[in-house]
C-alpha cells in the first residue's frame, strides 16, 4: 500500500521561499503520477501541482504558475516542491498524493493520504 511522508513545512514571510519533501513508499515510485495538494481552513483539498512518473510532464494550477516547481528523484522515491514567492493565500496543510493530472486540472488516484506538512506565510 502507498504510503506518503510529506515534510518541509513552516512559517514563512510574503515572499519567502520553502521546499517541501515527499518520500514515498511501499510502491513502485517512478510507475505512477505523483500530486502536490493543498487545503487551507475552510476550503476543500486543491490539486496544486503534479509530475508523471517519468518527471517529462506537469501540471500547475494557475495560482501557482511562476511561482512553484515540482520535481521527483526516483531513485530516493522522493517527489520536491520547490516553493518561490509565498503569498498569503498559500497558507494550508499540504499533501502529497499519487495523481491523474491534464491541462487543466489534477485529482488524487486513489485519496490515499499521509499526514501532510503545515505551511504558513504571515508576516
Amino acid at each position: 500500500q502507498a504510503q506518503f511522508v510529506e515534510s518541509g513545512g513552516g512559517l514563512v514571510q510574503p515572499g519567502g521561499s520553502l521546499r517541501l519533501s515527499c518520500a514515498a513508499s511501499g510502491f513502485r515510485l517512478p510507475s505512477y503520477a505523483i500530486g502536490w495538494f493543498r487545503q487551507a481552513p475552510g476550503k476543500e483539498r486543491e490539486g496544486v501541482s503534479g509530475i508523471s512518473g517519468n518527471g517529462g510532464s506537469t501540471y500547475y494550477a494557475d495560482s501557482v504558475k511562476g511561482r512553484f516547481t515540482i520535481s521527483r528523484d526516483n531513485a530516493k522515491n522522493t517527489v520536491y516542491l520547490q516553493m518561490n514567492n509565498l503569498q498569503p493565500e498559500d497558507t494550508g496543510l499540504y499533501y502529497c498524493a499519487t495523481a491523474v493530472f491534464g491541462i487543466s486540472s489534477m485529482i488524487s488516484a486513489d485519496d490515499s493520504w499521509g499526514q501532510g506538512t503545515q505551511v504558513t506565510v504571515s508576516s
